[in-house]
């Protein structure tokens, strides 16, 4: 693994404590406080943004793990691995952001789209890399 997945992985998986109190959070949300982080009161459409968000936060902070290993091994031009990269490891932070922010702030939701538009382009870039290497 090179240097600079290095680097992005190990602050990706500092990431992963706010992860588990995420998790803490929404398991106090649908307990009603019996478990969990204390329970703000949110509305059914808020508790389901709750739940969307903590469950791509920790799905797309798997997948930047791995783009950051597949990030050595494809072929992209050089000037634009580091904002792959960069770009890669905002997403989980964008998109989660985007439905917490959404739960309480709907005009939030474009950081959901941001990171989702960031997810495509990445993907598709490391992808064809890959493919071409």
């Amino acid at each position: 693994m090179s240097h600079d997945s290095c680097l992005m992985c190990g602050l990706s998986l500092i990431l992963v404590p706010t992860i588990v109190y995420g998790g803490l959070t929404v398991l106090g949300v649908v307990t009603g406080g019996a478990y969990g982080a204390p329970s703000p009161q949110l509305s059914d459409q808020q508790t389901m943004l709750y739940r969307a968000g903590h469950a791509h936060a920790g799905v797309l902070t798997i997948l930047a793990l791995f783009m950051q290993i597949a990030m050595d091994s494809a072929r992209v031009a050089p000037g634009l691995v580091w904002p792959a990269r960069i770009a890669i490891f905002a997403v989980p932070l964008l998109v989660s952001g985007g439905f917490f922010g959404a739960a309480h702030l709907p005009a939030l939701r474009w950081l959901l789209y941001l990171g989702a538009v960031l997810l495509i382009i990445v993907t598709l870039t490391v992808g064809i890399g890959l493919l071409l290497n």
